[in-house]
């Protein structure tokens, strides 16, 4: 089926720009839009400090559509139960530890640290990115320089006291549901 799906797609020089890949196109009916269209969501954490610190970011993955949590550090692995995680969404979203953040940005995914530092933007004031990749630090320390420099944006959330992980996590994906089509691409990405 894909040879033939190969055969019948046109010469790339012949391509306009839709929403349709010269390789989807043979398969899906007219104007299937691609993945890469569509907004999307996923989790950086560093080091996290606990099982329940992980397991109530993983609810708030659920509550506001995350594709996907990433881990890493060793420190959450050592008491992996998900006592917080009360809806169970570790079943739908994926949670996959890793050795490097930088090693897994998804397809068009823009790396945004969310850190408290010098420079970082207000999330107020912020345009969210069609397609992010929110990073966060542990409850008791911070993101390294390192992860915050390959970032493509760093925003802070306002406070007078610092918050929680989790609390910072459902702060920042209630700030991206609630400007809805405000993205950097507007209504292009559904």
């Amino acid at each position: 089926m894909l040879a033939k799906a190969a055969a019948q797609a046109p010469p790339i020089h012949d391509l306009t720009t839709t929403a349709q890949s010269p390789y989807n196109r043979p398969l899906f009916p007219e104007g299937t839009p691609l993945v890469a269209d569509k907004r999307y969501s996923c989790i950086g954490l560093y080091n996290p400090k606990s099982p329940e610190n992980v397991g109530s970011v993983m609810r708030a993955a659920g509550c506001y559509g995350v594709a996907s949590v990433f881990y890493t550090g060793k420190r959450y692995e050592r008491a992996a139960d998900f006592v917080t995680d009360t809806k169970r969404v570790h079943y739908d979203i994926p949670l996959i530890g890793i050795d490097d953040l930088k090693k897994i940005l998804p397809l068009n995914c823009v790396p945004v640290a969310v850190e408290l530092v010098e420079g970082a933007r207000p999330l107020p004031e912020y345009t969210h990115p069609d397609r992010a990749l929110y990073i966060f630090g542990p409850e008791d320390g911070s993101l390294d320089k390192e992860i915050r420099d390959w970032c493509e944006d760093v925003v802070y959330i306002p406070t007078t006291g610092c918050m929680n992980l989790a609390a910072t996590v459902n702060v920042v994906l209630y700030d991206r549901m609630a400007k809805g089509l405000n993205t950097r691409s507007g209504p292009k990405f559904r």
